[in-house]
């Protein structure tokens, strides 16, 4: 009996152990959940976890490159543009005349080079999963898709296909909510065109990952900074990597749509 009593107790014992680490081992927070009795919560739609509030209207702050973006650089002016050999022959065969004659107005106004162009953007929620981006500056429109995205078969286009996370910053299990973050966008499948008007190139093959940061100033002004990095197997020798500035409008003054140009 002393036995069949030892050995009973033991069960009990190993079969409690098993339940509480199954409790705790099964599923987080919707383990808890059901723990209370209380149904998984189901994840917070993209628009709704947003750590930062990028909607509204911006106009473009240019503070550098004034030279190449303000004007139409010189054929063959590529500085700062880590084009390799392919890249600049092909930069020097820049005829903006053939380019309208193709109705290819549009190459300097690509995915790769559009936050660039001065000029406002406008940004708002199309859905809870999708962010719109306009600009007045070549009348161009991005998407940015959150989540799983199967681009459409479809030829390609000037802004390609866009997808887009949010990376926080602080907050997390067991801590209070996050404390900002920035919005990552990786765009592929473009059109191939230009990374500057004057014919410098990218190529079907070139993919952008941007990433969009909201900060406010001291004097009440918010400002939206977008780094863009353009890897080019094709053209370029190593990332192209800019910064560019959009301070924010309380609304749509100044907006106006313009149509690309070639030159």
């Amino acid at each position: 009996m002393k036995y069949k009593f030892v050995f009973v107790t033991a069960l009990i014992v190993a079969l409690t152990s098993a339940n509480l680490w199954a409790q705790t081992r099964g599923g987080g927070a919707a383990g808890a959940a059901g723990q209370r009795g209380e149904a998984p919560q189901p994840p917070q739609a993209p628009r709704a976890m947003a750590p930062i509030d990028l909607t509204g209207y911006w106009v473009s702050i240019v503070t550098e490159d004034w030279r190449f973006r303000m004007v139409t650089p010189p054929k063959g002016d590529f500085a700062s543009v880590p084009l390799n050999q392919e890249g600049i022959r092909v930069g020097n065969q820049w005829d903006p005349a053939k380019d309208e004659a193709a109705g290819e107005q549009c190459k300097s106004y690509g995915a790769p080079a559009i936050m660039r162009v001065p000029g406002r953007v406008h940004i708002t929620w199309e859905n809870d999963t999708t962010l719109t981006a306009e600009m007045d500056a070549g009348q161009q429109t991005r998407l940015f898709h959150f989540g799983e995205f199967h681009p459409p078969a479809t030829p390609r286009t000037w802004q390609g296909n866009s997808v887009a996370s949010w990376e926080t910053a602080g907050g997390g299990r067991g801590r209070s909510a996050p404390s900002g973050g920035s919005l990552k966008v990786v765009t592929s499948g473009m059109r191939a065109g230009y990374l500057r008007k004057n014919g410098a190139p990218y190529s079907e093959k070139a993919v952008v990952t941007e990433y969009y940061d909201r900060t406010t100033e001291p004097n009440g002004d918010i400002w939206l900074i977008v780094t863009t990095v353009v890897n080019d197997p094709t053209y370029l020798n190593q990332e192209f990597i800019t910064s560019t500035h959009f301070r924010k409008q309380a609304d749509a003054s100044g907006w106006n749509p313009q149509p690309c140009t070639a030159r």
